[in-house]
């Protein structure tokens, strides 16, 4: 990854900021802090290479907003977005709008440190194998299998995708078990990612 890499990291919560930076200077990453989108965005046409960290619910300009700005400047820095729990459709929407990934608080110090390295050092050719490789495991997925992860992905429970296709919520449970290992997802949050990686959510 290059020498001068940074991490920018953007939450409005000074708890939160003092912990990342200390976890992500321990690593070996070069840190700088941000209370505010707007902060980053004020300075974000003279900083250096890196990768962006960032909050979604922030007060005034959000992690959306921030990513809509980003992609209509002419800095294009890879995004890793944090969410707290039950923001899946938040987290899609970030996807789509370009997120790397995103993070679930409270995540794993290393799934951090692991999608910043990779943040880092992912070229466009990589993200193309990527997404290759993900739409790969979504074809080998049945009709019934994609029915049942396009409801897991848009946030349906288990009785309303039952519901949905007349079947019984025990036979969802053995479907989704089926879409997980198919998939290679250890939880509903990596399969969010993966589908969208795969081009399988549409907007």
């Amino acid at each position: 990854m290059p020498a001068n890499a940074k991490v920018y990291v953007i939450d409005d919560d000074p708890a939160m900021r003092d912990s990342l930076d200390f976890l992500l200077g321990s690593a070996g990453f070069r840190v700088r802090l941000f209370d505010s989108a707007q902060a980053f965005l004020s300075e974000v046409a003279t900083l250096e290479a890196g990768c962006v960290v960032t909050d979604v619910r922030m007060p005034g300009i959000d992690g959306m907003e921030l990513m809509r700005r980003l992609n209509s400047s002419s800095r294009k820095l890879p995004v890793i977005v944090m969410t707290g729990h039950g923001d899946e459709p938040l987290a899609v929407e970030a996807m789509k709008l370009g997120a790397l990934d995103f993070l679930e608080k409270p995540f794993d110090d290393d799934r951090l440190i692991g999608m910043v390295e990779t943040a880092l050092r992912e070229s466009g050719s990589k993200s193309d194998a990527v997404s290759a490789d993900m739409a790969a495991r979504v074809a080998s997925l049945t009709q019934r299998e994609r029915q049942v992860m396009q409801g897991l992905v848009t946030g349906q429970s288990n009785k309303a995708i039952a519901r949905e296709y007349d079947i019984s919520p025990r036979t969802v449970e053995v479907y989704r078990a089926n879409v997980m290992t198919k998939m290679q997802a250890g939880n509903l949050s990596e399969l969010v990612r993966f589908a969208i990686r795969a081009g399988f959510v549409e907007d």
